[in-house]
């Protein structure tokens, strides 16, 4: 098997001696291409090559949420394919590590190096469903290009969070959850529409949801981690499944504390509900519109203001090895 290898030297949960032994392991089982990603979307264009390519049968991404996302992005460039386009396969090397967790996999780079090589040996692969975003037609967004995300979106408040996050990344701070948490605070307190939302949910055939003041587009659950705790936003979504969205049309003081706690002990079973909350389940077509730009993001990516975009759930688009 021709496998390339995507590595990501900024990993924050990677050293360079443990990539070293994890390309060792991986070459052992395979003919290894191994890259080094040099700049933004340098990953997105190697995805790309190796699925324009003809002989690369696997590619391999070792790294963060963001390193997959770039990677799913250039595999799927020409869309989905899953008798031409090669396998993927996540070694987790980020902060979170979102995605790879969501399959199953160890959070651990080398157990989860292992479990690969079995899934390799074993030819164990599942075919996943994905969330498409793009610019909606008719509207100033409309030549915004599309992209993929794995496993979640956002329009609002969340999206403000991480563009906050990453800002202070950009000043030398280190990615925590406790950074995460003190930008949920600031964002909170300096979010302008939390009393009058801005943003409609259309959907083919139903009446238009207004007045929103946030949005989460899940393509999995859960939604994310806090260190091993996992997150649940909306537990029913799936790899299997449409796209499923929690969105809440206020965010006073009584009402953030009530949905936060409930976020904080959400369980596969039971997500944060209530009168301000509303949950939907395996959508395959919807629009946000939004009356202010708002940030949004994509598998933790921040990927700056929107006032319109239009999503899609995608199954069964692209192999993975589990």
């Amino acid at each position: 098997m021709r496998a390339l290898l995507v590595v990501n030297p900024a990993a924050t949960t990677t050293s360079a001696r443990t990539r070293d032994v994890l390309i060792h392991a991986l070459a052992s089982e395979m003919k290894l291409e191994v890259v080094t990603t040099e700049y933004r979307g340098h990953a997105r264009d190697l995805g790309r090559q190796a699925g324009e390519s003809d002989d690369i049968e696997l590619v391999v991404a070792l790294g963060g949420d963001g390193t997959v996302n770039e990677v799913v992005n250039g595999l799927l460039h020409n869309g989905p394919d899953l008798d031409r386009l090669p396998r993927l396969a996540v070694v987790p090397g980020g902060s979170t590590n979102v995605f790879a967790r969501a399959l199953g996999l160890p959070n651990d780079a080398v157990e989860a190096t292992g479990a690969l090589l079995d899934a390799l040996r074993e030819d164990r692969e599942r075919a996943i469903g994905l969330g498409l975003a793009a610019g909606t037609p008719g509207t100033e967004d409309e030549a915004v290009p599309s992209r993929w995300f794995t496993f979640c979106a956002g329009l609002g408040f969340d999206a403000g969070v991480i563009g906050r996050v990453e800002q202070q990344r950009e000043r030398g701070k280190r990615s925590t959850h406790a950074l995460y948490l003190r930008q949920v605070a600031r964002q909170f307190l300096d979010e302008p529409h939390r009393r009058h939302g801005t943003i409609t949910l259309e959907r083919p055939g139903q009446d238009p949801v207004t007045d929103l003041v946030m949005s989460i587009i899940c393509n999995t659950s859960p939604w994310t981690f806090l260190g091993n705790r996992p997150v649940y936003a909306s537990p029913k979504a799936s790899f299997d499944t449409g796209l499923d969205v929690l969105a809440l049309n206020r965010m006073s003081t009584s009402a953030v504390a009530r949905y936060a706690t409930q976020l904080l002990t959400s369980s596969p079973e039971r997500g944060p509900h209530g009168k301000h909350a509303l949950s939907l389940h395996d959508l395959t077509d919807f629009t946000l519109h939004s009356k202010a730009p708002l940030p949004l993001q994509m598998d933790g990516d921040h990927l700056g203001l929107r006032t319109s975009v239009t999503f899609t759930g995608v199954r069964r688009a692209l192999r993975v090895i589990v």
